[in-house]
């Protein structure tokens, strides 16, 4: 049964990759067509060698390098992006991009349909290049308004939990008229945060508040929630011992029985130093999916090695077998993984 798992398990997966082209004999490609990849995530610079290029250069390589990946794979490949405009963009404007506003800048203007002509310019884009998968809008309350990574650079639409709710909406409305898929970010709330996970641990425990959850749980019960990303945030009061996105009771208590989510829960990129500070990544691997995740994100950007998929799947194999980690909760994570891709045709 574990060799039947193997394959399906690859579906659980975004993996970034090195490069603006892929060959025959790149590891991106064995990846999909052997280990049965789920989907790719594009990044404009490779942070591991500290260079300025990598899978974007400009829109028509873009197109091509997605036209590519997508006849490689044998199911719906997601091709994904961060893409959620101002400082976080991979799409820039010095490479001949569309410029867009940030949250910050449309939370301020406060006009829902300039923000849904902003996401429809940015869905427009992306559906020319290939890619369905847009991993935004940030739904994080902006409660600390020197968060270095939310607050600082205009992340958050606002510290108003329905201002929020109504241009996370309109984002959404912009994405689905072109069929593009959206993700809500950082469950269970980045916003009060005074540390960027990605640098090391960070602990809300003092900061966050139960409000900071309400934009998911408004946005879950419209039904305009595709997927929700979790954050590596530490929070005591949800859990005492693990960050939320190795936290059972936080992925599967909280966001599966309390908000009713039943859609792709994802993990932020497990590269990031909040998790392999303390966790080995395939022990974090293991972790993620026995806390009640669907995919899991390895960006293979912040630290790069082209065998990463393979040692990923046999470490969720390896806890299959010791009982770490349950049979059946791969194969709900692959049905919901399939039931996405099925809203895609």
């Amino acid at each position: 049964m574990l060799m039947n798992l193997e394959k399906n398990i690859g579906q659980l997966f975004l993996l970034g990759f090195h490069g603006d082209t892929v060959s025959d004999n790149h590891p991106i490609v064995s990846d999909i067509r052997q280990r049965n990849l789920g989907g790719v995530i594009l990044f404009d610079r490779f942070l591991a060698k500290n260079s300025s290029c990598n899978n974007i250069i400009t829109a028509s390589q873009v197109k091509r390098l997605t036209a590519v990946l997508h006849g490689l794979a044998e199911k719906r490949l997601l091709i994904a992006v961060d893409q959620e405009g101002g400082k976080v963009c991979r799409f820039t404007a010095e490479r001949g991009f569309p410029a867009s506003a940030s949250a910050g800048e449309l939370g301020k203007r406060d006009d829902e349909v300039l923000t849904e002509i902003h996401a429809l310019a940015t869905a427009d884009m992306l559906h020319s290049l290939g890619i369905n998968f847009n991993l935004a809008p940030v739904v994080d309350l902006n409660m600390h308004r020197d968060n270095p990574i939310i607050g600082r650079i205009e992340r958050s639409f606002s510290s108003r939990t329905e201002k929020v709710i109504r241009h996370a909406r309109a984002w959404i409305s912009g994405h689905r008229q072109r069929r593009i898929l959206t993700c809500l970010k950082h469950f269970p709330g980045h916003g009060s945060s005074r540390r960027d996970s990605h640098h090391g641990f960070v602990d809300i425990s003092e900061t966050w508040i139960k409000e900071e959850m309400q934009p998911f749980a408004d946005l879950i019960r419209m039904g305009l929630a595709d997927a929700i990303m979790t954050g590596h945030l530490f929070n005591r009061n949800l859990d005492p011992d693990l960050p939320a996105t190795l936290s059972p009771r936080t992925i599967t208590g909280v966001l599966r029985k309390e908000l009713d989510f039943k859609g792709i829960i994802l993990t932020d990129d497990l590269q990031m130093k909040a998790i392999t500070d303390r966790y080995g990544l395939e022990e974090a691997v293991r972790m993620a999916f026995a806390a009640g995740v669907d995919m899991v994100i390895i960006g293979n950007n912040l630290a790069y090695d082209p065998d990463i998929l393979h040692k990923a799947t046999q470490a969720v194999l390896q806890g299959i077998r010791t009982g770490t980690l349950s049979e059946e909760m791969v194969i709900a994570a692959y049905t919901r993984v399939q039931n996405l891709k099925a809203t895609m045709q």
